[in-house]
């Protein structure tokens, strides 16, 4: 379930004409929302002050309503409003239109001007670092790789055995050995049914347990993502065993397989392992706290947008909801602040330090105005050099 890439971006801040249309609404998955059609009905609004921003441009009826005609397509077609997620990002320009499902709160926005406005999309990028997620249970092994926001089947099927009959060689459904998990006095977790998994039990599926773990070492060989197993806690214990993967995380993931499918275990294992990635965040934040003054860090676009275009920013936190318009001129870096854009003169200064710096190899952070590094400031860097 991929959504987005980076070079998807690329393409679509690739892309130049002079009416480049951007909207942005939040969706909903289901409810009485979708029911009562609020999210068309959204998207008809900014159509409609899209349609009289153009006006304004210049452009008569006739080539309104020929650059628009998508949009209105996607308003009209019903089956499209029910397989939504929690925003939807819409990019048109003449010959071209794409737009993104995505699992990310949009406030309703549009923009027009010579380029795509790509900065909402931010998020997706970053806390968002990849991990390996395998699901272990009883004979279903199944590895994914994943990030927040996707996740891919890898296909092991030639790697490990297909049963645990396969590799120790009897019936386990008859043998109906039951596992639950708990403690004993002396702290070593408990298991019952016709045998207790200690012994030959326990060596039999440790020996299962290390034929998968033998078959995924060539995924896992130069590999350093993080490896989550959804799995029962005395399943989990035992293939820590035989695991020879470094990055194994300690705990496991708890899950009833029987009543949660990939969509679910996704989503619980992004909860597990968000604070995990968002450490970059709050180390890069510290980073800029320490070292205010001494040069690797700026605040103010006048400074930070020439930095993003050299590729010199390794973090950049801007005002989440907030904007900075003017112009830009690359060749001399003069830059004009204006306080807005209500005749479309102007093109989003923020906008083009975000991706300038994330197609240069930096993250860039939506931030509320609390959550900024120094908070006089609608936009904060830390440098790299």
């Amino acid at each position: 379930m991929t959504l987005i890439t980076k070079k998807e971006i690329e393409t679509l801040n690739n892309i130049k004409g002079d009416h480049c249309i951007s909207i942005f609404i939040p969706t909903h998955r289901g409810g009485k929302k979708v029911l009562q059609e609020e999210d068309p009905l959204s998207l008809k609004n900014q159509l409609k002050d899209v349609k009289q921003k153009l006006s304004k441009k210049g452009l008569n009826a006739d080539d309104v309503t020929k650059i628009t005609h998508p949009i209105q397509e996607l308003i009209d077609d019903g089956s499209f409003w029910r397989e939504q997620s929690d925003g939807l990002a819409i990019f048109v320009a003449d010959g071209f239109f794409k737009y993104y499902t995505l699992p990310v709160y949009f406030q309703e926005h549009n923009y027009i001007s010579d380029s795509f406005y790509l900065k909402p999309l931010m998020p997706m990028f970053v806390g968002d670092g990849s991990f390996f997620l395998m699901t272990l249970d009883r004979d279903n092994v199944k590895l994914y790789e994943c990030t927040q926001h996707s996740f891919t089947e890898f296909e092991i099927e030639d790697l490990i055995p297909e049963t645990k009959q396969d590799r120790v060689g009897f019936d386990y459904e008859e043998k109906n050995l039951q596992f639950r998990s708990g403690a004993t006095g002396s702290g070593q977790t408990m298991y019952h049914g016709q045998e207790a998994a200690t012994g030959k039990r326990k060596n039999e599926i440790k020996k299962y347990f290390r034929a998968i773990n033998d078959g995924l070492a060539t995924i896992f060989k130069d590999q350093n993502m993080p490896l989550l197993i959804a799995a029962q806690t005395p399943l989990f214990d035992i293939y820590k065993e035989v695991n020879t993967y470094n990055n194994l995380m300690d705990e496991n993931l708890v899950v009833d397989f029987s009543s949660t499918d990939i969509f679910d275990i996704h989503e619980m294992a992004w909860e597990h392992m968000a604070p995990v990635f968002d450490q970059n965040r709050k180390d890069q934040i510290a980073q800029f706290l320490e070292n205010q003054g001494n040069g690797t860090t700026s605040i103010g676009i006048g400074k930070i947008l020439p930095a993003a275009i050299n590729g010199q920013i390794e973090a950049l936190f801007c005002e989440n909801n907030e904007d900075i318009f003017g112009s830009y001129t690359k060749d001399n870096d003069a830059i004009n602040v204006t306080e807005g854009n209500d005749d479309g003169s102007n093109i989003s200064l923020m906008n083009l330090a975000a991706i300038q710096t994330f197609l240069n190899g930096g993250d860039v952070y939506l931030l509320e105005k609390d959550e900024m590094p120094n908070p006089n400031s609608r936009v904060n860097a830390l440098y790299r050099y």
